[in-house]
């Protein structure tokens, strides 16, 4: 951790520049007055706005992230548990409700104030500023591998600390013996000298009625005995014996379903509906327009244009219905685009270089050109992906005049409330949200579009109502992430040693470092361009660094081979100043066997890239015959600095490694007359779990600042991939999805590329 710093100063300094936190109040960072009666139930003591105890001893962590499959909630209270000395088996978990109380005050300290050592006296401050600000824009968000490295490392370990000095000051005084005396072990306190001890529980309320403190002392990695550890995961036995309750398990007295169809081409309306034969249907209530909606913030954005939704007493009369609905959309003067015709504007505008902004401007590279013994140029495409998440987009709604209650799952509890009561003319406090167990989130549902039809369809009808979206309007209607082309440029000198770097390419977002290369190239030009599309854009795991992870780590490769040195060994050299890095580098080489000769018509291609704070070596082997490809083999190393739950990381790995491989592998929305023409997984298609290959993931525990899990695994695996590809067969994959490439032995270069010399 870094001192006070000028950027920490700074960083203060643009904070109240922005007018966000001026005139706000500041509160304490740990509000249990006023959060006390949302999760504090009958012999339930709160002593910490994160924590519990009830009168038998079980202590209970109140998180603020959701839970989509990727097991944080369980690490998270695996980081509480070990700074409280509990008993693992006396510890539970809940999700904390959609409320400001539990907004990501990790905000600040995990981004805008990362590496910033605050002086004790100052911390409560910071983290009452950060939970207003977070309050103020809408922020309990599940994504961007934050729990973990940003509540987990600031605000869970504390609360475990700052409760157990709590409850040891409690017992000494009790006990009428020095506080330096008590020991805790397993949820219990202990006087040696006297004999005497008793569970937490039993001082639990007399504790709570101190001030935790926001600056305890944590123990040291060395100390650590539940953190570190793979614990099995709380929330599995329920989903293996079907207990556990995802928002379409909810079941509301007199409810109705609805079925729901949006404008196919996104900016479009609708402009005209013949209804009658929905309405003729038996057990069809109701045919609800729904006009269009949009939400924007630090979060991000979304809009959504008009759609019609079928009211049923069953979800499948409902939708049987809405195919009847005779359906005039207006397309906005979009009926013309394709992917093709997108692909062309992208072209154009690179070349162009429309608006053309750096994100590095490094030496001159120019001048570095003009002296490279080799130039390299090429250009990669990515197309439009969806989330498709195996639980579609759902919700159940009940709307009164002055209040409005919502199940749903969802990434951001806090935001969607505040979006719902905005949307539907009500204050904050009129609208309660309860969020379930999510089946894949992967950005999809931290747009909160499926929760305002919800509530507008129910109120309408004035009945609880449940909409589910079918796996067509879900890949249809998604908001996905974008189409990418990446225009690069290499120089080489006469040693084969990368000299020159220059990429132009479409579309930025975040994170803004995804495009950036970690390799020691003296001059370096790298920049995008704006070229505008109407298909809306939304937040896919990992985000940018999914499409650039592909583009630079497959050139890279290029650039190697045009050198004539190996990929692994052209790598290293580049990070010798980088040994954390190279670390992970020397690793996955050395795990895979890198070298190792291979049969004929396999290969072998390398990775790295460093992501959410987590840097991720991978190497991949496959087969190719007959054109077709077979991923046999994924060798992953992971260094996030420490694994608080190793085998949650690695199944993290390992989940983002089958995600980006159905990208690569098959993943593909494409545009026809301003549409998309994909409807379900026979045209949006993703591995299955015979063709999944061996995965083996590797851990470094550095000692780092805590990275990520949930997302790093992803970006690496497609470059990987590619460049196995190319180990095989000498065929080069610059634009996904891999199963449209030819790979026929005799296939030849793509006309796109040339290499020559100067």
């Amino acid at each position: 951790m870094g001192k006070w710093t000028r950027r920490g100063v700074l960083s203060a300094g643009v904070l109240g520049g922005t007018g966000l936190v001026i005139g706000i109040a500041v509160r304490p960072g740990n509000p249990t007055e006023t959060a006390g009666h949302l999760v504090a139930g009958e012999g339930e003591s709160l002593l910490h706005i994160y924590l519990k105890i009830d009168d038998q001893n079980r202590a209970t962590a109140i998180l603020p992230h959701s839970e989509m499959g990727q097991g944080a909630q369980t690490a998270l209270t695996q980081m509480l548990a070990e700074e409280l000395d509990a008993d693992w088996d006396m510890m539970g978990f809940e999700e904390a409700p959609a409320d400001a109380e539990y907004a990501n005050m990790a905000l600040g300290r995990g981004y805008l104030f990362k590496g910033v050592d605050f002086p004790d006296a100052v911390v409560p401050t910071v983290d009452g500023l950060m939970l207003n600000l977070a309050d103020a824009i809408g922020m309990q968000v599940t994504g961007g591998s934050m729990s973990i490295r940003t509540t987990g490392q600031y605000f869970l370990r504390a609360a475990g600390a700052s409760v157990r000095e709590m409850l040891v000051k409690t017992a000494a005084k009790a006990w009428g013996v020095p506080a330096g005396e008590v020991r805790t072990e397993k949820s219990t306190l202990h006087h040696d000298a006297s004999g005497r001890s008793a569970p937490y529980s039993e001082f639990a309320a007399a504790a709570a009625e101190m001030t935790p403190s926001s600056t305890p002392k944590l123990k040291k990695t060395s100390e650590f005995s539940v953190m570190g550890q793979s614990k099995p995961r709380h929330d599995i036995p329920s989903k293996v014996d079907g207990t556990a309750m995802f928002a379409m398990d909810v079941k509301r007295p007199g409810m109705v379903y609805a079925a729901v169809k949006r404008t196919p081409v996104a900016g479009g309306s609708l402009r005209r509906v013949d209804d009658s034969a929905a309405r003729a249907m038996k057990g069809v209530i109701d045919v609800v327009k729904i006009g269009p909606s949009s939400a924007a913030g630090l979060v991000g954005s979304y809009s959504a244009g008009d759609a019609i939704a079928v009211v049923a007493d069953s979800y499948w009369k409902a939708e049987k219905a809405l195919a009847t609905l005779d359906l005039d959309w207006n397309t906005d003067g979009k009926e013309q685009v394709s992917s093709a015709s997108i692909f062309e504007q992208f072209d154009r505008d690179i070349t162009a270089g429309v608006d053309r902004a750096n994100d590095v401007a490094l030496g001159d590279a120019n001048d570095a050109f003009n002296g490279a013994a080799t130039v390299l140029t090429a250009d990669y495409r990515v197309p439009y992906l969806a989330h498709s998440c195996m639980e579609p987009p759902n919700a159940t709604a009940e709307v009164t005049a002055n209040h409005a209650e919502i199940w749903i799952g969802c990434q951001n509890p806090l935001g969607f409330r505040q979006h719902l009561a905005a949307s539907l003319g009500l204050d904050v406090e009129q609208v309660t949200l309860h969020n379930y167990f999510m089946g894949g989130g992967f950005g999809r549902k931290s747009n909160a579009d499926y929760a305002l039809q919800a509530a507008m369809i129910a109120r309408q009808v004035g009945r609880p109502v449940q909409l589910v979206y079918s796996r067509a309007e879900d890949i249809k209607q998604d908001f996905y992430r974008p189409a990418v082309q990446s225009r690069f440029k290499a120089g080489l000198d006469a040693e084969g040693k990368l000299i020159a770097w220059q990429n132009t390419y479409v579309d930025k977002h975040e994170p803004v470092e995804a495009p950036l290369i970690p390799y020691a190239v003296a001059a370096q030009d790298i920049g995008h361009v704006a070229s505008p599309t109407h298909v809306p854009f939304g937040a896919w795991r990992s985000v940018d660094h999914s499409q650039h992870g592909f583009f630079t780590e497959s050139f890279v490769d290029e650039a190697a081979h045009a050198a004539g040195q190996d990929p692994y060994a052209f790598r290293a050299e580049m990070l010798k100043d980088k040994p954390r890095l190279l670390a992970v580098l020397n690793r996955v080489a050395k795990e895979a066997g890198w070298g190792l000769p291979m049969e004929e018509g396999r290969g072998r291609g390398i990775s790295l890239q460093e992501s959410f704070g987590s840097i991720v070596g991978q190497v991949v082997e496959v087969t190719v015959s007959g054109g077709k490809t077979w991923v046999d083999r994924v060798v992953a190393v992971i260094d996030a600095g420490y694994a608080v739950s190793p085998d949650g990381m690695k199944a993290q790995i390992e989940s983002g490694i089958v995600y980006g491989l159905s990208a690569a592998m098959y993943g593909e929305i494409t545009i026809e007359n301003g549409a998309v023409a994909q409807s379900s997984f026979a045209d949006y298609d993703a591995i299955r779990m015979h063709d999944s290959p061996v995965i083996e993931t590797h851990i470094i525990n550095s000692g780092a600042e805590i990275g990520g899990a949930g997302e790093p695994g992803t970006p690496g695996v497609a470059p990987a991939l590619a460049n196995a590809i190319f180990n095989a067969t000498g065929a080069r994959v610059r634009t996904l999805p891999i199963i449209k490439a030819d790979l026929r032995s005799d296939a030849e270069a793509s006309p796109s590329v040339a290499a020559f010399g100067t």
